[in-house]
C-alpha cells in the first residue's frame, strides 16, 4: 500500500469516528423503536450517512485531482502528461466509485423514506415511488452525472476538453444539494443556494489540497508553482464555505439563542472552529512553505485529516434534527412560500423591503467579490481601469438586488405586477449597467496566464470559449433577439409559467434565465466586450429597433389578455390585497409597455458614444499613419487636382 492510500485510509476512519460521534450526540443515530411501528433498521440507519460520507470523499476527490490536471501543475502541451494523466485517471476511477456509491444511497434512502428493510428496498413499487420524488430525482442525477464525468475523463486528454468535464462534475454536486435536506428549511432559497455553494467550495478547497498531497508524495518538481496558484483558490473558496455555512445554519437555526441552546447548534460551532483552525493554520503555514519551499506534505496531512473529520462532521449535520422543525410552515401557502405572506406593499416596502433570495444574493456577492478583485489587480500592476465602468457595474448590481432580494423581490412571488417588473429589471435594465461594467475585458486582464510557453491558463480558457463555435452561434445578430423576443411569449402564453411559479427553483430558474438573456442581447448589442462577431453600430442599432416592437407587441397582448396567467397559482395564495388579478395583470403589462423606452434610451445613447469614438479613434488612426507617410496622400490628392486643373486650361486654350 502506498503512503497516499495509507494516508487516505486514516483520513476516512477520522470522519468515520467523528461522524458516529456527532451522530450519537446530536440524536441522529438509529435508535430502537417499539413494536408495531415501521422501522427501516439499524443497516438503513447507519449504511445511510456511512454511504453518505463514502459519495462524499469520491465526489471531492473527483473535483480535486481533475482541478490539478487542468489548473493547478503546469503543462506545454494542449493534452495532460505525466503526472497529470495519472491525475486524470484517479479522478476517473474515483467519479465510477462516486456514482455507485450514489447508487447505494439510493436504494438506503428507499428504504430510510417507506420505512423498510433494506432488504425490501429492491421493490419496484418503492424504487419507483422515489424516483417520483425530488430528493429521489436528485440522488438519480448525481449518480448519472458521476458516471458521465468517469467515462468522459477515461477517454479525455485534453485540458480544454477536461475543464468542461470538471464544469460537469461541480454541477452533479447540485442534484441532491437542491433537493435534499434543505429544502425542507424555512428560507428554501436561501438554504439550498448557500448549501450549494458550500458544498461546492468545500470540494474545491479540500479536493485541491489532496491532489496537491498526492503530488507532493511523489517528488514532482511542479509542486511549487502548483502551490502558489492553489493558494489563491484556496483563499477564495474559504470565503465562499465561510459565508455559505452562515447563511444555512442561520436558516436551520432560526435564531442566535438555538446555536448554544441546541444540539445542533453545538455540532455547528465545532463546524465552525474546525474551519477557523484550517483558515489559520494554512494560511500561517503556507507563508513559510512560500518562503521556505519546505513542509508542505507536513502540512498537507496535518489539514486534510481536519478536513477529512470536518466533512464526517457536516454529514452528521444533515442528518441531525435542527431546531427550526420541517412543520414550522403552518399553511400550504407559507410553505410554497418559503415564509408569511408579506404586507400590503407600499412605497417603503418596495423601496426598503428584504427577501433571502439565494440567487440573487450569490450574483450580487460574487459579481461585487469578484469585480473588485479584478479592479485591485489592475491597481497593484498600476494599470487603470475606467471609474466609469466600475459606477457601471455595481449600478447594475444594485438593480439587480433590488429585483431579487430587496424591496421589489419581496412582492414577485405574490404579485403579477411586481414579477414583470422584476422580469424587466433583470433581463432589460439591469444587463445594460453591467455589460457598459466591461466584465469580459476586466477578466482577460486579470485572470493568471500561462506559467510557461503552451501552457492553458484560465486566461486561455476564456479567450478559447469566446473564439468557440458555441460562441460564435449565440452572438449571431439573429440568436440573441429571438432568445429575448421568444422566451416572453413561450414562457407567459403556456403553461409553463404556471408550473415555475409553484416551484423554487422555478423562481431561481427564472431569474437566471432572464439575466442571461439579457445579458447575451445586450453583450452582442453594446458591444465593449471581446465578442467572436463585431457589428458595425449601425447594425447594432437596427437589431435594437427590431426587437422592441415585438416586445411591445408583448406588453399589449398581456394588457388585452382576458386570460390569467398562472391563474391557479395567485388564486392559491388569496392574497387579501388587490385580489382583482385580471387587474393586477393590466398593471404589469402595463408597466412592462412603458419600461421598453428605458433600454431604447440607454443604448441608444452607448451607441452614439461608441460611434463617435469609433469614428475618433479612426481619425487619429489615419492622422498618425499620415504624419509617417509625411502626407504623401494628400500631397497626391493636391497633385491630382492641380492636375485637373492644367488639363481644363489646355481644353480652353484649345476652343480659342
Amino acid at each position: 500500500m502506498s503512503s497516499s492510500t495509507r494516508w487516505a485510509a486514516v483520513s476516512f476512519l477520522g470522519a468515520l469516528t467523528i461522524l458516529v460521534v456527532a451522530l450519537e450526540f446530536g440524536g441522529g443515530a438509529p435508535y430502537a423503536v417499539p413494536v408495531g411501528i415501521p422501522d427501516p433498521g439499524f443497516v438503513t440507519g447507519w449504511g445511510l450517512p456511512i454511504v453518505k460520507l463514502v459519495t462524499d470523499f469520491a465526489a471531492v476527490t473527483t473535483i480535486g485531482f481533475l482541478v490539478a490536471a487542468v489548473f493547478l501543475l503546469p503543462s506545454p502541451a494542449p493534452g495532460v502528461q505525466g503526472l497529470s494523466a495519472n491525475a486524470v485517471r484517479i479522478a476517473a476511477r474515483s467519479a465510477l466509485v462516486w456514482s455507485g456509491a450514489t447508487g447505494v444511497l439510493y436504494f438506503l434512502t428507499v428504504s430510510n423514506t417507506f420505512a423498510v428493510p433494506l432488504s425490501q428496498s429492491f421493490s419496484w413499487a418503492f424504487v419507483s415511488g422515489l424516483a417520483t420524488d425530488d430528493s429521489g430525482r436528485g440522488i438519480l442525477g448525481q449518480a448519472a452525472v458521476a458516471l458521465v464525468v468517469a467515462l468522459a475523463a477515461r477517454w479525455t486528454i485534453g485540458v480544454k476538453p477536461l475543464a468542461i468535464v470538471l464544469g460537469i462534475a461541480l454541477a452533479g454536486l447540485a442534484p441532491i444539494s437542491l433537493t435534499g435536506h434543505s429544502t425542507s428549511s424555512g428560507s428554501h432559497d436561501l438554504a439550498t443556494t448557500s448549501l450549494l455553494l458550500h458544498v461546492v467550495g468545500a470540494s474545491l478547497w479540500v479536493g485541491g489540497l489532496a491532489a496537491l498531497g498526492w503530488v507532493a508524495v511523489r517528488g514532482s518538481k511542479r509542486l511549487t508553482p502548483a502551490i502558489e496558484r492553489y493558494s489563491t483558490l484556496a483563499a477564495w473558496c474559504l470565503a465562499l464555505v465561510a459565508i455559505s455555512g452562515i447563511a444555512n445554519a442561520a436558516v436551520r437555526l432560526g435564531s442566535f439563542g438555538k446555536l448554544f441552546g441546541s444540539d445542533y447548534g453545538v455540532l455547528v460551532i465545532g463546524k465552525v472552529v474546525a474551519i477557523v483552525v484550517l483558515a489559520l493554520f494554512g494560511l500561517s503555514q503556507r507563508r513559510r512553505i512560500v518562503a521556505k519551499g519546505t513542509g508542505f506534505i507536513r502540512l498537507a496531512t496535518s489539514e486534510l485529516l481536519i478536513m477529512a473529520m470536518t466533512i464526517g462532521l457536516a454529514v452528521a449535520l444533515s442528518r441531525t434534527p435542527t431546531p427550526v422543525p420541517d412543520d414550522l410552515l403552518k399553511t400550504p401557502v407559507e410553505d410554497l412560500l418559503g415564509g408569511a405572506l408579506p404586507a400590503a406593499p407600499t412605497a417603503m416596502r418596495l423601496l426598503w423591503g428584504w427577501s433571502p433570495n439565494g440567487v440573487g444574493l450569490v450574483v450580487v456577492g460574487l459579481g461585487s467579490a469578484l469585480y473588485l478583485s479584478g479592479v485591485l489587480t489592475m491597481h497593484r500592476r498600476g494599470d487603470v481601469w475606467p471609474v466609469g465602468r466600475t459606477i457601471s457595474w455595481f449600478m447594475g448590481l444594485t438593480i439587480v438586488a433590488w429585483a431579487t432580494f430587496g424591496g421589489l423581490g419581496v412582492y414577485t412571488h405574490v404579485l403579477f405586477s411586481a414579477h414583470m417588473v422584476s422580469h424587466m429589471m433583470l433581463s432589460m435594465v439591469a444587463p445594460i449597467f453591467l455589460i457598459l461594467g466591461a466584465p469580459v475585458t476586466l477578466a482577460l486582464r486579470t485572470l493568471p496566464g500561462p506559467r510557461q510557453p503552451g501552457e492553458i491558463a484560465p486566461r486561455q480558457l476564456l479567450m478559447a470559449f469566446l473564439q468557440s463555435r458555441f460562441s460564435r452561434f449565440v452572438t449571431h445578430p439573429l440568436v440573441g433577439p429571438a432568445l429575448f423576443i421568444g422566451s416572453l411569449y413561450g414562457l407567459y402564453f403556456s403553461p409553463i409559467f404556471n408550473g415555475l411559479m409553484y416551484s423554487h427553483l422555478g423562481h431561481s430558474a427564472m431569474e437566471i434565465h432572464f439575466l442571461a438573456v439579457g445579458l447575451l442581447y445586450y453583450y452582442v448589442l453594446v458591444g465593449i466586450d471581446p465578442s467572436p462577431r463585431k457589428l458595425q453600430p449601425l447594425l447594432r442599432f437596427g437589431m435594437l429597433m427590431v426587437t422592441i416592437p415585438f416586445h411591445a407587441f408583448f406588453s399589449i397582448s398581456v394588457m388585452s389578455s382576458h386570460t390569467i396567467f398562472a391563474g391557479e397559482y395567485w388564486k392559491f395564495l388569496n392574497r387579501p390585497y388587490r385580489t382583482d388579478l385580471l387587474a393586477d395583470q393590466f398593471l404589469g403589462g402595463g408597466i412592462a409597455w412603458a419600461m421598453g423606452e428605458v433600454p431604447l434610451i440607454l443604448v441608444m445613447g452607448a451607441i452614439f458614444v461608441q460611434w463617435f469614438k469609433s469614428d475618433r479613434r479612426e481619425s487619429r488612426r489615419y492622422d498618425r499613419a499620415e504624419s509617417k507617410n509625411e502626407d504623401q496622400e494628400l500631397v497626391a490628392y493636391n497633385a491630382y487636382l492641380a492636375s485637373l486643373q492644367a488639363h481644363g486650361k489646355r481644353r480652353d486654350t484649345q476652343k480659342m
